[in-house]
């Protein structure tokens, strides 16, 4: 780290590695994986943060409550990513976990110029989806400071909604104003600023544990499977048959044959056990 940069957030702050387009691929390869390791850190120290979180997250959920993510650029990309696995990997609706980007869906695949710097522009964006009491919002901001999620934050918190954060930088603007607050801090990228890199995993990490953790919570695994996921591809037919023929002992025939009859792992489970 740069001594003259203490000013600077840790993400914009230079990091360990210099002179990178003189390195050989080995090396880039080596140095970045090995800088990666300080993405997990950052994570496994704000566990404490996740886990009191879902612990209000979960009976609002529930109780019907709906999990909404918003961010800009790669956090934005990120929350939506989240939402859009739960329903095919847990079999909830669309609706239950949602995620919203600055700039709309466009900004999935190119940058929106300045969307992110709309500060009611989130809480526009969910007046569609009508958020009520029950629901939780999450702002995404490796920064911490982006108008787009400090805007929706404030908004969502005095509409009534649970509001969490989630931050690569300390003490930032968006902590200041979420209910819960979790700080991966992951300090400086291997390419200067390029929060894609172990802020975007840190993110990642921490989008799992919360979704994955919740949908277990709400009982959309059996054991460790995923018996309410949608069959809707080959590859998902044949862990379908899986899962039904450890569940009930019964061979792949009959098991693909019940499978094709309800269209859903559960109920095929259900069905052949009522029948024993």
């Amino acid at each position: 780290m740069d001594s003259h940069e203490p000013h600077l957030p840790p993400t914009e702050q230079t990091g360990p590695h210099q002179s990178l387009e003189t390195k050989s691929i080995s090396e880039l390869v080596h140095a970045m994986h090995g800088q990666t390791a300080a993405a997990f850190t950052a994570v496994e120290r704000c566990l404490p943060e996740i886990d009191a979180f879902l612990q209000v997250l979960v009976p609002r959920m529930k109780q019907g409550g709906r999990l909404f993510y918003i961010g800009a650029g790669t956090s934005g990309r990120l929350g939506v990513l989240d939402a859009s696995e739960c329903p095919p990997t847990f079999g909830v609706d669309p609706t239950k976990v949602q995620g919203w980007i600055a700039g709309g869906d466009g900004a999935l695949r190119v940058a929106v110029e300045g969307a992110e710097d709309d500060a009611d522009g989130a809480w526009k964006d969910l007046a569609s989806a009508e958020p009520g009491p029950l629901d939780t919002l999450v702002g995404i901001a490796a920064s911490g400071r982006t108008p787009y999620v400090v805007g929706g934050l404030k908004s969502a918190k005095a509409a009534g909604l649970l509001t969490a954060c989630i931050t690569c930088n300390p003490e930032s603007a968006v902590t200041e104003v979420a209910d819960h607050t979790i700080e991966a801090v992951t300090g400086p990228e291997f390419v200067t600023g390029s929060t894609r890199l172990n802020a975007g995993t840190a993110t990642k990490l921490a989008l799992n544990l919360i979704s994955t953790t919740a949908m277990i919570q709400l009982g959309h695994v059996v054991g460790s499977k995923m018996v309410d996921m949608r069959p809707s591809n080959a590859k998902l037919q044949e862990r379908g048959v899986r899962m039904i023929c450890e569940a009930t002992g019964v061979n792949e025939e009959e098991a693909a044959a019940m499978l094709k009859a309800t269209g859903d792992v559960r109920a095929s489970i259900e069905k052949l056990e009522g029948r024993e």
